[in-house]
């Protein structure tokens, strides 16, 4: 019990630390002009989606369930969207479709950059909301199964035998991890033998001077240590979620290869916690190793602080 317990408290802070750091986020590229770029669109829809999710983790630890749950539309809601945990994970599964999304848009920045120009010259806004919008089409479609894993029988959430169950439970859990996990993979390998290749070209270049006084290489040197910044900082984000994610997935897995699996024990409870932590993270990340984030966050508080100082000088008559 006081395992659990401790687990329980562990989730609470994870969740509003998820609250705080993602709102933050949030705040700062929804202030920061320089910062509404198509990279950080993904990186702020990210942040809105785990700030949900955490909320929602929260309110699944706070929530106590009755013993007995009425037989009516309720009780079938409480056992399909809260018992299935489908209120959680739908967020955290979104949310790893989104990071897919942002490592693919790095990936055809980086790896294919004409025809990354030449695709977003025209209505690039709308291409970035369909891209966030399929986001939710896709992973509320593959949730739909979750919704039938519980049903309400006699005033108790028991599990609902479906014919086939095992086969459709190995096929979400290969569409929701083990296809996003590879196709990420696979990118950020290809963008890091592409920015290899990228230094090399910048290196050895002749200085070809531009107007203002800087040169050719100068920038070139600059845009590619900006896309490796992002790169370093996406990269951490993706080690971080498999760190977080792949035990919960290999139980889910096994589950539905017919393994007997406890999902009241200890290890499934560290599991999901290690899930929900997830949602917290990222926020750190950005804050060491996102460096337009970070200034981001200098120019908002410094000009806070100095519109403060300037008051209080008004206030007291010097200067």
């Amino acid at each position: 019990m006081d395992g659990l317990l401790a687990l329980r408290i562990y989730q609470d802070l994870t969740g509003i630390v998820g609250i705080l750091g993602n709102g933050l986020v949030c705040f700062v590229i929804f202030k920061v002009r320089t910062m509404q770029t198509r990279t950080n669109a993904f990186i702020f829809h990210q942040a809105v989606i785990d700030l949900l999710g955490s909320t929602m983790n929260v309110l699944r630890n706070e929530i106590v369930l009755p013993d007995t749950i009425p037989s009516n539309a309720l009780g079938r809601f409480t056992c399909q969207f809260w018992v299935s945990n489908y209120s959680l994970f739908y967020f955290f599964i979104l949310s790893t479709f989104n990071l897919l999304v942002l490592t693919m848009e790095r990936y055809f920045a980086i790896v294919y950059p004409f025809k990354y120009q030449a695709a977003f010259t025209t209505w690039p806004r709308l291409k970035v909301s369909m891209s966030m919008a399929m986001c939710w089409i896709f992973n509320t479609i593959l949730m739909s199964y979750t919704l039938l894993i519980y049903k309400e029988e006699n005033g108790k959430c028991v599990q609902n035998l479906i014919p086939g169950a095992n086969i459709i439970g190995v096929i979400v859990a290969v569409l929701q991890y083990v296809v996003p996990v590879a196709v990420m993979l696979f990118a950020y390998i290809r963008i890091s033998v592409e920015m290899k290749r990228g230094a090399a070209r910048v290196g050895p270049a002749p200085a070809q001077h531009l107007p203002g006084g800087a040169n050719a290489p100068d920038m070139a040197e600059s845009l590619l240590r900006a896309r490796r910044n992002t790169f370093k900082m996406l990269l951490i984000v993706f080690i971080t979620f498999l760190i977080c994610w792949t035990p919960n997935q290999v139980i889910f897995l096994m589950f539905n290869l017919g393994i007997d699996i406890q999902f009241n024990g200890w290890f499934f409870f560290i599991t999901v916690a290690m899930v929900a932590s997830n949602s917290c993270v990222n926020p750190m990340i950005y804050a060491f190793k996102y460096r337009q984030f970070r200034n981001g966050l200098r120019q908002i508080f410094c000009r806070q602080r100095n519109q403060a100082n300037d008051m209080s000088t008004i206030s007291t008559g010097t200067g």
